[in-house]
C-alpha cells in the first residue's frame, strides 16, 4: 500500500513528525517498508511565466525568453527546451538556487552565465531536473492558475513523503487512506476527519436491470446510471498528483475517479458504457468455453469457477477483477453505468493467478471489502463524476442478497496475558477495542467483541489478542528471557553427526543432492520393489504421486539429468527419509500413525574413477571402488559384504552390507534392465545404507608403537573357485591360536590353465602375528600356522600348495 503523507493527514493529522508517524505505524503492525521524500532537496525555484520566447541569434536550438516572477523586471533566460513558448507557467531556478545533486553528489548552483554570447539570469526547469519525474522531454508546464513567485515546493507539495506499507493479509482494512487513518486515530488518539459525502440529486429515472444469479458470488450489488458525462474533461491536477504518488498512472477522468475512490475508501468499482450494454446485466458464474477480452488486451477462456458480469449477448466483465474491453468507457461515451458490489472473498481468491496477472481490485476483494457501504461509496463516485465530467444522476439501484455474518469472538484476559507476555488489564483491552471501533461487552474476565463489517480477520481469540498487542505497541512489550534452563545437547562421543557424514562423502568425491520425498510410482515399483507405496492425496504434480521408500530412484534421475548435459563423471549422494507403511507406528509429535520414516544415506558413482590424466590408465568406476568408499564410511567398524539380490541392482553384482550380523544396506551395479531403460552407456554403481548404522561407531583408541617386531608369514592354499575371500579370512581368524593375529590379507590369486585342475584356484594369504610386547619364536609361529592350515582344511577343504 503506497500513499502520500499529505493525503493521510487530511483524514487524520496527529501531532507527530513524519518519522514518528512511520515508527508508530510500524510498531502497530503496519510495517512502513519505505519512506521516501517526493522530491530531493533543492531551493530557490519559483513559479514563473514566459512572456516571450525569441530565437537565439547564434543557435538554432536555443530561445531567448523573457520571464516574469510577478515581481520586478522580467528576467532574460536562455532555454533549449522544445516547449519553451510564451504564455506558459514553468519552474524557474533563480540565480543562487541549488538544484538536486548530480552524479558527483554536489548540489548544482545556478549562476549568471552566457550561452552563445547571450546572458542568462537563471534556468527554466524540467521535471527531471527537479527530481520529481524521469521526463526530460521539456519544461515542466504548470497550470495557468499557478501563482507567480510562489516557491515550487509549496505549489506542488514537494515537501510531502511517500509511505509504502508492507501489509500482512489480515490487514486488508488498511488498503485505503481511510483505513490507515482509522488505525492512526486509534494509535495516536488524533481525531478522524472523513470526507463529507452527500447524496447526488436524482434528475432522471433511467435504470439498468441487474439480476444476481449467483448469491455465492455476489452478496450485494449497487449501481447507478449517469447521463451526459463529458469524457473529454481533464482529470484535476490534485487528483492526478495523488494517483501518481500512489503508484497509479492517470488514464482518463472516469478511470481516474474509480481508482481514486479505491485508494481513498478501499472500494474498487467499475464503469460501463451504457450504450454498449445489450439488455440488462447478469451476475453469475462463467460457463465453459466463454471468452472475454479484458481491458489489458488479454483474451481469456472462462469456466464455471470464475465469476462474471454479462449482458444478454456476451460476458462483459470479470467479476471483482477487471472489466471487459467491449463495454469500456471511451472518448465517445455519453452515458455510463457505475457499479459497486460486495464479492465474496472465496469467489475471487486465486482467480487472477490462473490467468497470469493481478489487479488492485482483486487484491482487495480476495481479502475482503465490507458490504455495508456500497451505496455510500457509489455516492462518492457520483459526486466526483458530476464535479469533473458533469452529467445527471439517476436513482440508486441496490440489491442485497446475502451479507456476511459477523460472529462474536471472545477473549479471556488470562489467555491475553499469557500470549502477550505482560500483565494486561480489562481496561487496556476494552480501550484498545474501542479505539479501533469494535463493539465490546464484558462478563467477568471474558470480553466479547462483535467485529465490524470491514474486519474479516477477526475470527478467533488470538486475532483479538493481536489487536490488543498492536494497540499497546510492539515496542512496549517486555523482553523476557526464557524461564526453562538451557542445557546443551551433547552428542555421544561414539555417534557422529550427519554433517560429519556429509563431509566424509564430500572428501570421497561425492556431491550432495537434495530431492523431493515424493517420487514417480514407477521408481518405487522398479527400483524399490514396492508395489504398495504411500500415495499422496494432493500431489503437486501428477508424476510425483507417491512417497519414496528408497533414495535410489532420485539418484538415478539426477544421473540422467547430468548425463543429458554432457557430464562425464557423476558422483552424488543424498541423506533423507524414506517412508513405509507400518501399522505399529503411533501418532506423535515426530511421527505419523501407520508410517515408518527411517533415514538413509545413498550414493551413486558413474564414469571414470579418476579424471583422464597421464599418470594412470583410464578405467571406469567399479563395484570394488564403491565398496571401499562404504568401508571408509563405516570405519573402524568391520563390515561384511554378502552376495544378495536387490530390485534395482545387477543380480550377480550386488551385495548386502552386514554390520554385527545385521543387514544395514546394499551395494551393486544398476540392473541391466533399468540401465537400458534410462539409456545409460555404462552401469552406475549404487549403494544405500541405514543412516543410524553409519553414524554409530566405536570411539577411537590408541595403541603404543610395538617395542618388539611382529612375525609375518605367507601361506598358499588350493581351494574351490566357489570359496569367497570372506570365507578364507573367517577360517584363518577362527584357527584358535593363542598368538594375537593382527592382520589377514589375500594378496594373490592364481587360476591354472590345465584341464585337470579346472575349478580350483590358488590363494596366497599373508598373516601378521604378535602384540609387540614380546619377540615371538619360530616354534610359536609355526604352531600357529599349523592351526591355520587345520582350520582351512576343515572350513573350506583347502590344501597347502607345494
Amino acid at each position: 500500500m503506497q500513499f502520500p503523507e499529505s493525503w493521510l493527514r487530511e483524514f487524520c493529522n496527529p501531532d507527530l513528525t513524519t518519522q514518528q508517524l512511520a515508527d508508530a505505524l510500524t510498531m502497530a503492525g503496519l510495517e512502513v517498508e519505505e519512506l521516501n521524500p517526493v522530491a530531493p532537496a533543492f531551493s530557490g525555484v519559483v513559479v514563473a511565466e514566459i512572456l516571450s520566447a525569441e530565437q537565439h541569434p547564434n543557435a538554432d536550438r536555443l530561445r531567448v525568453c523573457q520571464v516574469s516572477t510577478g515581481q520586478g523586471e522580467p528576467l532574460q533566460i536562455v532555454c533549449g527546451a522544445p516547449n519553451a513558448r510564451a504564455g506558459i507557467r514553468v519552474p524557474l531556478a533563480q540565480v543562487g538556487a541549488l538544484l538536486p545533486p548530480s552524479e558527483d553528489g554536489k548540489p548544482f548552483e545556478i549562476k549568471v552565465g552566457k550561452l552563445r554570447g547571450v546572458e542568462s539570469r537563471g534556468m527554466l526547469c524540467s521535471a527531471k531536473e527537479l527530481g520529481v519525474a524521469d521526463d526530460h522531454g521539456g519544461l515542466l508546464e504548470l497550470g495557468s492558475d499557478a501563482p507567480l513567485g510562489v516557491c515550487i515546493r509549496e505549489h506542488l507539495q514537494l515537501n510531502d513523503h511517500i509511505f509504502v506499507l508492507k501489509l500482512t493479509p489480515n490487514l486488508a482494512h488498511c488498503l485505503s487512506i481511510a483505513g490507515v487513518a482509522r488505525e492512526v486515530s486509534a494509535i495516536t488518539g488524533a481525531p478522524l476527519c472523513m470526507p463529507a459525502i452527500k447524496p447526488a440529486a436524482v434528475t432522471h429515472n433511467d435504470t439498468l436491470a441487474v439480476e444476481i444469479q449467483a448469491p455465492d458470488l455476489c452478496g450485494r450489488f449497487s449501481g447507478r446510471v449517469v447521463k451526459g458525462v463529458n469524457t473529454q474533461a481533464q482529470t484535476p491536477a490534485w487528483m492526478a498528483q495523488r494517483l501518481q504518488r500512489c503508484g497509479q498512472r492517470p488514464v482518463s477522468p472516469l478511470v481516474d475517479i474509480s481508482n481514486y475512490v479505491m485508494f481513498e475508501l478501499g472500494r474498487p468499482s467499475h464503469m460501463f458504457d451504457l450504450a454498449k450494454i445489450q439488455g440488462g446485466l447478469q451476475v453469475r458464474w462463467g460457463r465453459e468455453g466463454e471468452q472475454l477480452k479484458l481491458l489489458n488486451g488479454q483474451t481469456i477462456t472462462l469456466d464455471s469457477k470464475v465469476g462474471v458480469i454479462a449482458d444478454a449477448q456476451a460476458v462483459e466483465s470479470l467479476a471483482g477483477i477487471m472489466g471487459g474491453d467491449a463495454t469500456a468507457v471511451s472518448d465517445s461515451t455519453q452515458n455510463i453505468f457505475m457499479e459497486a458490489a460486495f464479492w465474496w472473498p472465496a469467489a475471487i481468491a486465486g482467480r487472477t493467478r490462473r490467468y497470469g496477472f493481478s489487479t488492485d481490485a482483486a487484491h482487495r476483494f480476495e481479502r475482503g471489502v465490507e458490504a455495508e457501504s456500497t451505496v455510500l461509496h457509489l455516492e462518492r463516485i457520483t459526486q466526483l463524476v458530476i464535479d469533473i465530467c458533469g452529467g445527471s444522476a439517476g436513482p440508486m439501484q441496490d440489491q442485497v442478497v446475502q451479507l456476511p455474518k459477523r460472529l462474536p469472538v471472545s477473549l479471556r484476559l488470562s489467555r491475553a496475558e499469557k500470549i502477550i507476555g505482560m500483565p494486561v488489564s480489562a481496561e487496556d483491552c476494552i480501550g484498545s477495542f474501542e479505539r479501533l471501533g469494535l463493539q465490546v461487552q464484558r462478563q467477568g474476565d471474558v470480553l466479547t467483541v462483535t467485529p465490524p463489517a470491514d474486519r474479516f480477520d477477526l475470527q478467533i481469540e488470538e486475532d483479538l489478542i493481536e489487536e490488543v498487542a498492536r494497540m499497546i505497541g510492539f515496542n512496549r512489550l517486555p523482553f523476557t528471557p526464557p524461564q526453562a534452563p538451557i542445557t546443551p545437547r551433547l552428542r555421544a562421543e561414539n555417534r557422529r553427526g550427519p554433517f560429519a557424514l556429509r563431509r566424509s562423502l564430500a572428501g570421497l568425491g561425492y556431491q550432495e543432492t537434495i530431492n523431493f520425498s515424493f517420487v514417480e510410482e514407477a521408481w518405487e515399483r522398479d527400483l524399490a520393489g514396492n508395489a504398495n507405496p504411500i500415495r499422496l492425496l494432493n500431489p503437486i504434480a501428477s508424476q510425483l504421486s507417491v512417497m519414496r521408500s528408497s533414495l535410489l530412484g532420485s539418484l538415478v534421475s539426477v544421473l540422467k539429468f547430468n548425463l543429458d548435459r554432457q557430464a562425464q563423471q557423476v558422483r552424488v549422494f543424498e541423506l533423507g527419509r524414506v517412508f513405509f507403511k507400518d501399522d505399529s507406528v503411533v501418532d506423535s509429535d515426530t511421527t505419523v500413525a501407520g508410517v515408518h520414516q527411517p533415514q538413509r544415506v545413498a550414493g551413486l558413482a558413474y564414469g571414470p574413477w579418476v579424471p583422464t590424466q597421464w599418470g594412470q590408465a583410464e578405467r571406469g568406476v567399479d563395484f570394488y571402488d564403491v565398496k571401499g568408499d562404504i568401508e571408509a564410511l563405516l570405519a573402524p567398524v568391520s563390515a561384511r559384504f554378502v552376495p544378495a539380490q536387490h530390485p534395482a541392482m545387477h543380480p550377480g553384482r550386488c551385495a548386502a552390507v552386514e554390520v554385527a550380523g545385521r543387514v544395514v544396506g546394499h551395494v551393486g551395479e544398476l540392473h541391466p534392465r533399468w540401465r537400458q531403460s534410462y539409456g545409460l552407456n555404462k552401469a552406475p554403481v549404487l549403494f544405500e545404507l541405514e543412516l543410524d548404522a553409519v553414524l554409530n561407531r566405536p570411539v577411537p583408541s590408541f595403541n603404543e608403537v610395538p617395542k618388539h617386531p611382529l612375525a609375518e608369514r605367507d601361506l598358499a592354499v588350493w581351494v574351490s573357485d566357489a570359496i569367497t575371500h570372506d570365507a578364507l579370512v573367517q577360517a584363518v581368524r577362527a584357527c584358535g591360536s593363542e598368538l594375537p593375529l593382527q592382520q589377514v590379507t589375500v594378496f594373490d590369486i592364481y587360476r591354472p590353465t590345465q584341464a585337470n585342475e579346472a575349478g580350483n584356484k590358488s590363494v596366497a594369504i599373508r598373516m601378521v602375528w604378535g602384540d609387540g610386547k614380546a619377540t615371538l619364536t619360530d616354534v610359536q609361529v609355526e604352531a600357529a600356522m599349523a592351526q591355520v592350515v587345520q582350520s582351512l582344511q576343515q572350513a573350506v577343504s583347502a590344501s597347502v600348495r607345494a
